[in-house]
This record gives C-alpha cells, structure tokens and sequence, in this order.
C-alpha cells in the first residue's frame, strides 16, 4: 500500500508513478492511495502519469485540514483493513504522518516504510513550527520500521536533528527515465523562443522554496552585464504571476511557458538549466538535465551535489546572486566546457539514476523486509 498526500507534478510523483509501472505483478499486488491537488496545482496522474490507477482519499492533499484530515485519517484506516497489506509505506511529510498513525491505529501487522523526498527542517517554518515538525518525525520514526532517504544530505540533517536511527536509515536516489529528445529548432518554434540564442531553463514549481525571486534577480544581473542570454520558465505555482509582473516591469529576457507536460520538449529547447532553491531533497529536474546532456548552475542545497558533480557535470554555487551569474557567464563564454559537462552529466545519471535501478532496489528492500517477519 502506497500513501502519498498529492500527486502534484515534481519528484515524488514521478518517482511513485515509476514504481507503479514497473513493478512485478507477479510478486507485488501494488496500490497507490492519494488525495487531490490544489488549484493551482497540476495533477501529474490527469496530465502525465493517465495510465496509473489511484485510490482517491477525500481530505488528504497539501493543505493542513482538521476536518479534512480525520476524514483522510479514518479513510485510510478502513483501506488498511480491506486491503490487510503486508507493506505500508508512505511518501511526503503529511502522508507520512497520516498513513503511519492510522497503520498503527488499524491494528493490522503491516511493515511500515517511510521515504523523506526532502525535509522541512529549513526554510518552510518558523523555530515554534520547525520543533513540531521534529517531535512528530522523532515519534513516528520509532514506529517506522524503515525509513528511506532519497539523498545522504537529507539523511544526514535529518540525523542531526535526531530523527531515526542510523541502522534504520537506508538510501534511496531517485530513478527516472526520459524519452527520446525532439530536434532543438521545434521545440523552441513551438515555444516561440529565439533560433539563435543560447537559452537557459527554471524547471519546477514556482514556490517561495524554489526561490524565483533570486533566478529574476539573476536574469537581471545577466542583463546588466550584457550577457546574450535568453531565459524560460517552466512550471507554475503561485508566485508565477509575481514573476510576470517583474518581468513585465524590468524588461527581463524571460519567457513564461508556465507548467508543461513534455519534459523533453522542455529540455531539448535549453543549452543550460538553473536552480536557485533555499532547499532541495534531490532534485529530479537536475537528473533530468544531466539525461539531457544539460550542464546546470544549481545552489548547494540538499543533495544537489550527490546530482551534480561540480565542475564535472556543473557548476555549483553559493546562494549569492553574483556567484550564480558569474557561473552562467562562464558557461556562455566557453562553448567547449558546455559541451563537455554535458557529456558527462549525462553518463553519470544514466548509470547511477535509471527506474530500472529504483525498482529493483525497492523490490529487493521490501523481499529482505518481509523474510526478517516472523508475524506472516
């Protein structure tokens, strides 16, 4: 039984809709369990993923909800009993939360697994609120009998601020795969964007964490310095239209493409893709970069550079606006070290980053999980 808040468009959803394709059914009955996105959120099962079958829970979604969530609570403590699965595991904070406390509250025998795709022990909340959040994943995690991590940064903070235990912390990377790019000249025709300029990419959510203030602040210092650098926006959220008017009023060289469904339509109209983010698990935009043979800026956040190999497949920077700038202003002058990071971006994460990888290990992890129960 997998539990996940929303399938909102970003990292989890991907990596849940990859696991839901391809495990063994022979082995697995595999059912995924959700609640239902925002408004101003994409759902990635309607617009991507239409081929997985969900089990929609009312309540469970993004926002906290008292009402909402003891009707999700008590919902996905009648699915455990129905279902009686062998394995619970749970993705994101609040269906973590949900999802564990009703495994224990369902009286049913089930292994419970639980996969932090990032934290929320910076720039979320404020100190009252980050406490919370760490005496609630500190008492869950004693009832968790796996916890999984997609990054050993992400681990290792969440270590630091004693979550779990050590012995009972596994990893996990992402794993994703990518189709077949379309030829660079219509994919920017189709996107209205320049032939002839070199292009560079925010891909994902349009969110305070994701940090598009700073990537305009970029964009203008590029401008200032008479870069030939175009940009583009891909993704929505809801500081995008904050991000128009900006754009608007300062005249920067930004294209705004909004949320869109082809990722590699995306990828094959960049020379570069950037990230900004006061915070990060393990980004899958990056991955997805270095499988289009991108090079990328990203700020050192997360486990960004478990994903990018800096000065091998990118350039990693500090938060500063200057320092990303004169990252890009590198990439640009030298078309030899573009092609170059690109081509190694692109070895590295299509060795260490394929589905076929994060199936297998989830299949493996849930074998040896269930061989060590004597209660089955």
């Amino acid at each position: 039984m997998r539990i996940i808040a929303r399938m909102n468009v970003g990292g989890p959803a991907v990596q849940v809709s990859g696991l839901l394709r391809e495990f063994n059914t022979l082995n697995f009955d595999h059912r995924l369990y959700t609640g239902f996105c925002a408004a101003d959120e994409a759902d990635y099962l309607d617009t991507v993923a239409t081929d997985i079958n969900a089990i929609r829970i009312e309540g469970l979604g993004r926002h906290v909800n008292l009402a909402g969530d003891i009707k999700a609570f008590i919902s996905i403590v009648k699915s455990i009993r129905e279902f009686k699965p062998h394995i619970i595991h749970t993705h994101t904070a609040k269906a973590g939360v949900l999802g564990r406390i009703a495994s224990i509250v369902s009286l049913q025998p089930s292994i419970r697994v639980h996969t932090f795709h990032g934290h929320l022990l910076y720039g979320y909340f404020g100190s009252f609120k980050r406490l919370l959040v760490i005496i609630a994943e500190k008492s869950l995690a004693f009832f968790t009998d796996q916890l999984l991590s997609v990054g050993d940064k992400v681990r290792q903070d969440l270590l630091e601020a004693g979550i779990g235990k050590k012995e009972k912390f596994g990893l996990m990377p992402p794993g994703l795969v990518i189709g077949n790019l379309p030829q660079k000249s219509e994919s920017r025709e189709s996107f209205g964007l320049s032939a002839s300029k070199l292009h560079c990419a925010f891909i994902g959510r349009v969110t305070q964490i994701k940090r598009p203030d700073r990537f305009l602040d970029v964009v203008s210092e590029i401008k200032k310095r008479g870069i030939d650098l175009d940009f583009f926006i891909a993704g929505d959220g809801d500081l995008l239209e904050a991000c128009r008017e900006k754009i608007s009023k300062e005249g920067l060289p930004v294209t705004v493409l909004g949320w869109q469904s082809d990722i590699e339509k995306v990828l094959s109209a960049a020379d570069i893709v950037v990230l900004t983010s006061d915070n990060e698990g393990t980004p899958l935009s990056l991955i997805q970069a270095g499988m289009a043979g991108l090079p990328v800026v990203s700020t050192n956040v997360g486990s960004v550079p478990e994903v990018v190999l800096d000065n091998v497949t990118g350039l990693i920077t500090c938060l500063d606006v200057q320092e990303i700038a004169d990252a890009l202003e590198k990439l640009v002058s030298d078309k030899t070290l573009r092609a170059q990071l690109g081509i190694a971006a692109q070895d590295f994460t299509l060795a260490n980053f394929g589905v076929q990888r994060l199936v297998q290990d989830h299949e493996v992890l849930y074998k040896k999980l269930l061989s060590n129960l004597t209660k089955f």
